[in-house]
């Protein structure tokens, strides 16, 4: 599957997503000859915080809100100057609502974009509930990527990274990689365990040969767990490997127990060690 709109999410309010993020996902839509578009808020607060004393039909503009829109706008012109020098076909919305209804909106509106380009801060709350809403309401795939790390990024993916286990979600996020997976110089496959069995070998095995089948050429190799997280094993993969592109599968286990028991797609979501493509 080509990929040809590209949803871009940019949190205005309480952080603004930083100008180097912003202009390496068009960086990234130019390199995948796809168009983009940014959509950002600015914060309706009177749904929330209804005045106490008439206004006589005047409309108060709240620090909140002021700020919210300053950053808006501030995003949405870095946005139209590295589109318009990249040659990047886009569009750009900046949308009033409820500061806690913009990731419920973004999700609506990414079940129409092939996938959804999103930067992320470490563990941020706000941050996090748009990546949660993408991910479980949306229906599309995600590629993430830390907005800190954005000048270390590169624009294209030469050497890409399954982490698989045979899970449904794993399984997702291979088929939607695929088309970036066709372009890449080197495909490696490793599952993480320290008991090996003739199970996961032998799945590891299969999706090799289902890869080649779409001209992938691909390796396949387990690696030893021990005491480490999943999250920290990914991690230390990406950077032994100079992984530039990670395809995972989102929230295996239940959110709760994501919360509570930090797996590792709360890692990765928290701190992508490079680009990640994510689906659930």
């Amino acid at each position: 599957m080509a990929i040809r709109e590209i949803l871009l999410p940019l949190v205005s309010y309480p952080l603004a997503v930083e100008d180097a993020a912003i202009k390496k996902s068009v960086s990234v839509a130019a390199h995948l000859e796809a168009q983009i578009t940014a959509v950002s808020f600015d914060v309706d607060v009177r749904s929330r915080d209804r005045p106490l004393f008439p206004t006589n039909g005047l409309t108060l503009e709240t620090p909140e809100q002021k700020q919210s829109l300053l950053s808006a706008d501030h995003m949405m012109a870095v946005f139209d100057t590295a589109a318009r020098a990249c040659g990047v076909g886009f569009h750009k919305t900046i949308t009033r609502c409820v500061r806690e209804e913009f990731p419920s909106y973004l999700a609506y509106c990414a079940r129409t974009f092939d996938i959804s380009l999103v930067p992320v801060r470490p563990f941020d709350a706000l941050h996090e509930k748009v990546l949660e809403e993408l991910i479980f309401q949306s229906g599309r795939p995600l590629l993430i990527f830390s907005a800190e790390m954005a000048d270390r990024l590169p624009n294209s993916f030469d050497h890409a990274a399954i982490a698989w286990d045979h899970s449904q979600q794993v399984t997702r996020a291979v088929a939607d990689a695929m088309w970036l997976l066709q372009s890449v110089k080197t495909v490696r496959v490793f599952t993480a365990t320290d008991n090996e069995t003739p199970a996961e070998r032998e799945s590891g095995e299969a999706l090799i040969r289902h890869l080649a089948a779409h001209g992938i050429k691909a390796q396949f190799e387990i690696i030893p767990k021990g005491t480490a997280s999943t999250g920290k094993i990914f991690e230390a993969y990406v950077k032994n490997h100079a992984i530039d592109l990670l395809v995972i599968g989102a929230y295996r286990h239940s959110r709760l127990r994501e919360f509570f028991l930090p797996g590792a797609t709360y890692t990765v979501v928290g701190q992508p060690p490079c680009w990640v493509l994510m689906s659930h």
